[in-house]
């Protein structure tokens, strides 16, 4: 029996299918920890995977896959006398089902497989379509040591964690995969802080990190001793590989070394923008994109994606074009132009006055006798569409969109137009966070961001009146409720899923609340054709919030 565990916490960036590549993470990573001094290495959730797998795990090919993956790293790992053994994390096939599980490889030998047993079934999360639920597990024994290994969903309830209290685990080593939504690091101490202070053993969390579609992992691993004080903690947003010491008292219980690394953890609009950056670098280099390019209106929201793109990716790789029209305003133009310059990107402009003109005179017969309305202004929004798609098509980078949440939650946005593109990276904002994190950023040089220092957004930007330009002296606000109306109202309907009497006694008009609840509603069939995008809020569109198009329950008081 040993009375000493250099555990190693390996907070990776996996991509989601590559089942090679994730090895080879896996494999110096292990590497890594073993010229740490670690005894033992602790990988996030289905790591070889990458997570979440979804429906790939349903491909019997990508599930041999897996086990030749885990033979090459077994192999591998064989080779160094005394290299610390492995909690690797992957789907795996027992009898004919398929588990969320880990491996215990010490040696190169799978030594024990324990797989998750409370399989989370809501929101982002589907794995009971996917996998079986695991037995309620047993400790896993290591060098004299018991183990508590559940996986992610396990701990946040108290069940899976007594069980294992009662079988004796000494210390829990957690396998996590964990998406950020803002305010849920607090979330995560405080839930393990209650099973600590429940099963009074010490409990490590290894969180994954990186961007997989619409969802952000944002690391932040931790430690936490039996008395619920801070052992060791990662960064958010990186990958790091770290080893900590652990010493068995006199009294039996487990310590972490005071000496441990403990990296502070970013909050508030820090957090929401590093989300931000991380979920847009990811999913362009994971996908292969040369770069973006950004329809630059002179307005708030493409000047603040602009600004996350080359934070994201630098400004060689983002192309801004603004694309003007009859109403464009002189102080759009020179605004657009001024943020490029911040930003160090340079801009260029095509103009569409001219597909304005075509589509008028080819559409002029079929039109006749109609007056001029939001047909013609969408027109000129699908036309800027196409550009920026023609731009994509012939060099290859990906269109970012530049909506916002409060735009998409009332159908504020043309659909082939403004929408268009491959992913959104504020799309579960609200205009009020949008204008909060423009000053932000003019205010701060986030941790690891390629773009420059000081301010990269026009003052005049962020306080000019918002507005589409799509006809003359056209402003947001002739069309909705102030933004700062607005976002609480749809805050409410969406987070709070609040019917329109208990949002009015909140303080509202009741025709303001009706009108949203509206437009809220008959847009779904909008959203369900918008690009993915960033995930912050506990409701993001999309994977959280899903609703039928055709719905007759709607406008309704109670």
């Amino acid at each position: 029996m040993t009375n000493m565990l250099a555990i190693a916490i390996a907070q990776l960036n996996p991509i989601v299918g590559d089942v090679a590549g994730n090895a080879e993470k896996v494999v110096a990573a292990w590497e890594t920890a073993a010229d740490q001094g670690a005894d033992i290495v602790l990988y996030s959730e289905l790591v070889l995977s990458g997570y979440p797998p979804e429906d790939l795990v349903m491909k019997p090919a990508f599930m041999r896959h897996l086990r030749h993956a885990v033979d090459d790293i077994c192999e591998r790992t064989r080779s160094r006398k005394n290299g610390p053994a492995l909690l690797l994390t992957t789907p795996w096939d027992i009898d004919g089902e398929r588990f969320n599980a880990v491996l215990l490889i010490d040696q190169g030998k799978i030594e024990t497989v324990r797989a998750k047993n409370d399989l989370p079934n809501y929101g982002v999360f589907d794995e009971k379509r996917v996998f079986s639920a695991g037995p309620m597990p047993d400790v896993v024994s290591f060098r004299g040591v018991k183990l508590g290994v559940p996986i992610c969903e396990d701990v946040w309830t108290p069940k899976v964690v007594a069980h294992l209290k009662d079988r004796g685990a000494e210390i829990f080593l957690v396998p996590n995969g964990s998406p950020f939504e803002a305010d849920k690091g607090d979330l995560r101490r405080n839930l393990i802080s209650d099973r600590v202070r429940e099963a009074g053993v010490p409990m490590i969390y290894c969180n994954e990190v990186g961007g997989q579609d619409e969802l952000v992992f944002d690391g932040g691993s931790f430690g936490l001793n039996g008395d619920g004080s801070l052992a060791v903690a990662l960064p958010g947003f990186a990958e790091e590989v770290v080893t900590s010491t652990w010493s068995r008292g006199e009294n039996g219980s487990w310590r972490c070394d005071e000496n441990a690394p403990k990296a502070d953890y970013p909050s508030g609009l820090d957090a929401i923008y590093q989300t931000l950056v991380l979920g847009l670098r990811d999913y362009v280099n994971k996908n292969r994109f040369p770069g973006v390019v950004i329809g630059m209106s002179g307005g708030i929201d493409s000047a603040l994606s602009a600004a996350i793109a080359v934070d994201a990716l630098g400004a060689d790789r983002v192309r801004l074009v603004m694309m003007p029209s009859p109403y464009t305003s002189q102080e759009s133009l020179e605004d657009a132009e001024q943020c490029a310059g911040m930003l160090e990107t340079g801009i260029e402009s095509i103009n569409i006055g001219p597909a304005m003109g075509a589509f008028e005179q080819m559409l002029a017969p079929a039109f006749e006798g109609r007056e001029p309305d939001i047909t013609e202004e969408n027109i000129q929004a699908r036309s800027r569409g196409i550009i920026l798609m023609g731009l994509s098509n012939k060099f290859g980078h990906m269109v970012l969109t530049t909506g916002n949440k409060s735009e998409m939650s009332v159908g504020y946005a043309t659909l082939y137009g403004d929408m268009c593109g491959g992913y959104s990276v504020l799309k579960d904002l609200y205009k009020t966070t949008v204008f909060a994190l423009c000053h932000w950023r003019n205010a701060h040089h986030p941790e690891g961001a390629l773009g420059p220092d000081g301010m990269v957004i026009p003052e005049r930007i962020i306080t000019k009146p918002p507005s589409a330009e799509l006809r003359p002296d056209q402003k947001d606000e002739d069309s909705l409720p102030p933004y700062d109306v607005l976002d609480d109202i749809l805050h409410q309907m969406i987070e709070g899923e609040r019917s329109v009497s208990e949002i009015v006694e909140s303080g509202h008009e009741e025709a303001t609340v009706r009108r949203v609840w509206r437009l809220l509603d008959r847009a779904e069939y909008k959203r369900r054709q918008a690009p993915p995008g960033v995930k912050i809020t506990p409701r993001a569109f999309g994977r959280d919030r899903r609703y039928p198009i055709t719905n007759g329950f709607t406008n309704l008081v109670t």
